[in-house]
């Protein structure tokens, strides 16, 4: 596993408008006017997904990792479960840590948030990093996620292990560091296939294209060029929608490019960064 203990780290929990509790970790940067930075994970992740990112920014931003409900550390509580229920979570996990706003940066599910966040909340968004994510995956795509739902109900989350690594990373990534993709799989195995079906449910019917272009903030849109769980014409429409989005396509990545390659990664955070504090 990636070292992050060196930085100061404070484990915290925050309580949903519901009551369910949300597990955060605030990871302070000795720069007291160092950017506030949330990541949101993936499906089926948690905030350790995040581990090789820390590393690159927590000299030089503030970070929270969070763990979404029915995910990690946090409540199991039973769904159903919508993107904008996740984005609200998100501004009472910002009340506890004493965040008024901050840049929002999201993997995949946690990229559905962040867009969602910023239509809700867009005084306390200073910006969005859009990772390996879509605005919507289809009417046509809901029959498979469904399919993955059940699979996971009915034969466990280790059934889905052989599609999952495939998606998350190359080849070439998984033969070199395989510590890495055993803390994701670890986290993936770890997860309860009650909450896992119903977070499927909720991003099979997320569809959040159409208010994209309220989005005023600055924004980066970034995924992998060999991502096919989420392919580069899903981020290039996201890019298309938001005025002044930046995009990248990073080669050599897939699904889980903050793993990957998060060098990269953290040059587009601390662009998005930048760009934030000249409004």
């Amino acid at each position: 596993m990636t070292d992050v203990s060196s930085s100061a780290v404070r484990q915290m929990s925050a309580r949903a408008v519901d009551g369910c509790e949300i597990h955060f970790d605030l990871h302070t940067s000795a720069a007291p006017d160092a950017p506030r930075i949330v990541l949101i994970h993936a499906l089926a992740m948690a905030a350790p997904q995040w581990n090789e990112l820390v590393q690159e920014l927590r000299d030089t931003c503030h970070l929270l990792t969070v763990d979404c409900r029915g995910h990690g550390r946090s409540e199991k509580r039973p769904g159903p479960y919508t993107c904008d229920l996740f984005a609200d979570d998100l501004a009472c996990v910002l009340d506890e840590a004493g965040w008024p706003s901050a840049i929002v940066a999201g993997c995949s599910m946690g990229g559905c948030v962040a867009q969602a966040f910023g239509l809700r909340h867009p005084t306390r968004t200073d910006g969005l990093v859009l990772i390996d994510t879509t605005a919507s995956y289809g009417r046509d795509a809901m029959p498979k996620w469904a399919e993955r739902a059940q699979r996971a109900a009915t034969q466990g989350m280790a059934a889905l292990v052989d599609f999952q690594l495939d998606r998350w990373f190359t080849e070439m990534f998984r033969a070199e560091q395989p510590a890495a993709v055993r803390r994701c799989l670890d986290i993936f195995l770890a997860n309860d296939p009650a909450c896992y079906g119903a977070t499927c449910d909720m991003l099979a019917k997320a569809d959040l294209r159409a208010q994209l272009g309220t989005l005023a903030c600055p924004t980066a849109v970034i995924v992998g060029e060999e991502d096919y769980a989420t392919p580069v014409a899903m981020a290039q429409d996201i890019a298309a929608r938001i005025t002044g989005a930046k995009l990248t396509i990073l080669p050599q990545a897939r699904h889980f490019s903050p793993v990957e390659r998060p060098r990269a990664i953290a040059e587009d955070v601390l662009w998005v960064a930048r760009q934030a504090s000249r409004i």
